[in-house]
C-alpha cells in the first residue's frame, strides 16, 4: 500500500512541475545519461557486502571496519527465500527476551549500546539488520512494507536455538521507522509481544511535514524510476569517502519541524535533521570509536548495494506516515488487556488476563529536541489513538539520537516499566 501523501500527488502534477526546477539538475540531459545505459534484468536478490565487500579484505582491514561483521555477540547468517539476515543474539537463555527494531537508515549496530545495557541487566536480546541494510541481503520484487518486515521478524525469531514465539514471548523495542514497524506487527501478533517500547517513533508522523521535494522523488510513476533513483543517489551520497550525515536520511524522510522558527533553528543545531554533532558523531559501541553514526552510514552508502533500493521503498511503503488505523487497533487490543487485567474484573464470566500487551499500557520514550518526531505531536495524536490509559509517555534531554547517545539511560526506562507491568 502506497503512503497516503505519495498516493495524493498526482492531482498536484501541474504545481509539482513547478518544483522539478529545485532538484538543481537538468532533467533533459540526466534522461538521456540514463536512458543511454545498458537495460539489464533486475536481481532478484542483491547481496549484502558480506558477498560483495569482505572478500575484498583482510582479517585486520575487516576487524577496521566501522561495522566489522562480528561488532555484536552471537553473530548469525540465517538463510531465507528473502536472502540472507544478519542477525545477533545474546544475554543469559533464561533471561526475559527482547527483540530491537532500528531506523530506516543506520543498521542494527545503533542499538548495541542499547543491547549491551539490557544485556547487564539480565535479558536475552535480539538484534538483526533489516533488509538492504548493513549486512542483510536486499529482495527487490517485492515492496518493503510492513508485510515484507512482519516476515522478516518471524524469520529471524524462528532461526534462533531458544523458543521466542507463543504467548508473551518477547518485548519488543522500537526504534523510528522500528518503532512504527512495531506497532503495526503487534495488531497481527499481540498475544506473541509482552510489553511494548517505542523510541522516538514514526508510524504516526503528519504528512504535511513531507516537503513537495520529498514527494516528487520518492513518488511511483510520475517520473521515470531509473531517474528518481540517479537523483537520490547523488542526494544521499557522502561528499568524501569517509564521511556523511545523517541527516541527509532524516531530510528524506521529513522536514524538520517545532512549534515556532526559532525553535526551529534551535533544533537545528542540535539534531540529526541539521547534521548536528550530536546524532553524527555519535559512537554506536564504547570499544569501537571509530564506530560512528556518519561513518557507518558512509560504509553502508558506498558497500550496501541494496541499500538504495530499501531506503526508497521503505518511504513509499513502510509504516511511517499517519498509520492511524493500526495503531487504534493497537489501542483496542491494549484496552482489552486493560479491561481483563483490572482487579475484579469480569469475575462473575471466569474471564481469564488476556496473553501478550500485559498491563494494556506501551511506553513511548521521546527527545525533547527532536525535529523528526515532534512530542507534542506525537503524545497529542497518540492520545487519541490508543487512549489517555493507553501509554506512558517519558521524555528525555536530546533529539532523534536519544537511542544512541543515551541507550543505557533507555534500558533503564524500559526495565522499570516491565517491573511495573
Amino acid at each position: 500500500m502506497m503512503t497516503a501523501w505519495a498516493s495524493n500527488l498526482r492531482p498536484q502534477v501541474t504545481t509539482s512541475c513547478l518544483v522539478l526546477g529545485a532538484v538543481g539538475v537538468s532533467l533533459g540531459l540526466s534522461v538521456r545519461i540514463l536512458m543511454s545505459q545498458n537495460s539489464s534484468k533486475k536481481p532478484m536478490i542483491i547481496p549484502s557486502p558480506r558477498v560483495t565487500h569482505l572478500p575484498q579484505l583482510s582479517k585486520d582491514e575487516t576487524s577496521l571496519l566501522p561495522y566489522p561483521p562480528d561488532a555484536l555477540p552471537g553473530a548469525r547468517d540465517v538463510e531465507t527465500p528473502y536472502g540472507i539476515i544478519k542477525v545477533f543474539e545474546w544475554g543469559p537463555e533464561d533471561g526475559e527476551k527482547v527483540l530491537l527494531l532500528h531506523g530506516i537508515s543506520t543498521p542494527c549496530l545503533s542499538l548495541g549500546i542499547l543491547g549491551e545495557a539490557l544485556v547487564e541487566k539480565g535479558y536475552r536480546v535480539m538484534l538483526f539488520d533489516f533488509f538492504g541494510r548493513g549486512y542483510s541481503d536486499t529482495p527487490t520484487d517485492i515492496p518493503f512494507d510492513i508485510r515484507l518486515y512482519s516476515t522478516q521478524i518471524l524469520l529471524a525469531l524462528a532461526s534462533s536455538k531458544l523458543p521466542w514465539t507463543g504467548d508473551n514471548g518477547f518485548h519488543m523495542i522500537g526504534y523510528s521507522l522500528g518503532g512504527g514497524i512495531a506497532v503495526s506487527f503487534a495488531r497481527y501478533y499481540s498475544h506473541m509481544i509482552r510489553s511494548l517500547v517505542l523510541v522516538a517513533s514514526a508510524g504516526l508522523i503528519r504528512s504535511e511535514h513531507v516537503s513537495r521535494r520529498s514527494r516528487i522523488l520518492y513518488s511511483e510513476g510520475l517520473l521515470p524510476e531509473r531517474l528518481l533513483r540517479w537523483l537520490i543517489r547523488r542526494r544521499i551520497t557522502p561528499q568524501s569517502a569517509t564521511t556523511t550525515s545523517e541527516a541527509k536520511m532524516a531530510s528524506e524522510v521529513v522536514t524538520a519541524t517545532s512549534n515556532s522558527e526559532q525553535s526551529t533553528k534551535k533544533h537545528h543545531k542540535n539534531s540529526d535533521a541539521s547534521g548536528g554533532d550530536s546524532f553524527d558523531n555519535a559512537v554506536l559501541l564504547p570499544h569501537r570509536p571509530n564506530s560512528t553514526v556518519s561513518s557507518v552510514m558512509a560504509w553502508q552508502v558506498q558497500h550496501q548495494q541494496g541499500f538504495l533500493t530499501a531506503f526508497m521503498s521503505s518511504i513509499r511503503h513502510a509504516p511511517i506516515y499517519e498509520q492511524r488505523k493500526d495503531w487504534l487497533k493497537l489501542g483496542q487490543l491494549l484496552a482489552a488487556r486493560r479491561k481483563t487485567s483490572s482487579p475484579g474484573a469480569d469475575e462473575g464470566a471466569g474471564a481469564e488476563p488476556l496473553p501478550g500487551l500485559l498491563g494494556g499500557k506501551l511506553l513511548l520514550i521521546l527527545g525533547s529536541t527532536d525535529p523528526v518526531i515532534v512530542k507534542e505531536e506525537l503524545i497529542h495524536d497518540a492520545t487519541s489513538v490508543l487512549g489517555e490509559d493507553g501509554f506512558k509517555a517519558v521524555v528525555m534531554d536530546g533529539g532523534h539520537e536519544i537511542v544512541m547517545t543515551k541507550g543505557k539511560e533507555v534500558a533503564g526506562l524500559a526495565a522499570g516499566f516491565w517491573s511495573r507491568n
